[in-house]
């Protein structure tokens, strides 16, 4: 069996690694491909059958697609891939799916729907995708499409001339998607990226803190990792501070996360020492004037060195700005990778 998984741009690397130990923890191994046909942000895995012991000690089924939907924090989809190719256009496509056994993953009496994504320069929409995929599995199926309440769900994405079927376990909601999440700073993080952070912070327990930590996605899920240091959530406005207490009340970890209103760059002023810091600075429409990001990043660091004693993880779009701020205040870089971000390539950055 061949699934795709797709998750955010530039951090492939830290979701196959924690799908290979969640596949880990119940015996399974598997094969991860990165960027299958070179598109980022995809994985495929290919796994045999697998099985559990239930409380009865029978051997039962398991599935794999399930497993990941349920344990996963840097995932956002998993299909059960149908087939993939290089396309020209549409008569390619067609020609394509026609070849795919579509019809082993619906019945005449299912209903269905296509759902299409389409990313680069082409001569249609992805609306067309859609058509073309729905028309060709009809003919092959007889299934109904049913495109409110389908009882299964094709996903069909074209990215440049890369073309990927897949049937979606996940649904209609991607995994990033929290359902904890009841307020949305403007510029949230997705909790996929947030992970990813944390996986590059590699935290041991101690002290850790977001400085900037908006609505509280970083610190919240941090604390549903099952984290057993203190875990600190400083925010400068008092709205999304009271944002991020309602987002933790209602992931059930309220208590595991210090809340503190505070200036970034008075760091100092609120905590003595830390040992990790992870965040997503303020960059862009985040802070209306560019012109103020400079300074903003500067005293920022000069306050981290002042009670930073392990790792720090940061991501903007200002690369020269935080660079300098970075140099300056006595750190270095050990680790520097883009990230896809809300329809950008965000710079991120380990320090210590």
């Amino acid at each position: 069996m061949r699934l795709l998984l797709t998750t955010a741009q530039g951090i492939e690397d830290v979701a196959s690694r924690e799908v290979e130990r969640i596949l880990a923890e119940v015996g399974i191994e598997g094969k991860i491909r990165k960027r299958p046909l070179g598109v980022e942000g995809r994985l495929e895995l290919e796994v045999g059958e697998a099985y559990y012991t239930d409380e009865k000690g029978r051997k039962r089924p398991l599935s794999v697609a399930t497993l990941l939907n349920e344990r996963s924090r840097t995932l956002h989809r998993v299909m059960l891939e149908v087939g993939m190719g290089e396309v020209g256009g549409l008569e390619d496509i067609e020609t394509l799916v026609q070849k795919l056994p579509v019809e082993k993953y619906v019945k005449a009496t299912e209903s269905f729907a296509v759902r299409a994504e389409r990313l680069g320069e082409h001569d249609f929409t992805s609306i067309d995708v859609a058509r073309v995929v729905g028309k060709v599995i009809v003919e092959k199926t007889k299934a109904l499409v049913n495109l409110d309440h389908p009882a299964v769900i094709f996903r069909a994405e074209l990215v440049g001339r890369s073309f990927f079927l897949g049937v979606d376990t996940t649904g209609d909601h991607s995994l990033h998607r929290r359902p904890w999440r009841v307020y949305d700073h403007p510029a949230h993080l997705k909790a996929s990226i947030a992970n990813a952070l944390i996986e590059l912070a590699e935290p041991d327990g101690g002290p850790f803190i977001d400085p900037f930590c908006g609505s509280g996605t970083i610190p919240i899920e941090l604390a549903l990792r099952g984290y057993t240091g203190e875990i600190i959530c400083l925010e400068k406005f008092k709205k999304h501070l009271l944002g991020a207490k309602m987002n933790a009340i209602s992931a059930g970890i309220i208590d595991r996360i210090n809340f503190i209103l505070g200036d970034a760059t008075k760091l100092s002023e609120y905590v003595k020492s830390v040992d990790f810091a992870v965040s997503n600075l303020p960059y862009g429409l985040k802070i209306g004037r560019r012109s103020a990001i400079p300074k903003l990043y500067m005293d920022f660091f000069a306050e981290l060195a002042k009670v930073l004693e392990k790792r720090g993880v940061f991501i903007t779009t200002e690369k020269g700005a935080i660079e300098k701020a970075i140099g300056e205040n006595g750190f270095r870089i050990i680790h520097h990778r883009l990230i896809g971000h809300g329809g950008l390539m965000v710079h991120t950055y380990v320090i210590e």
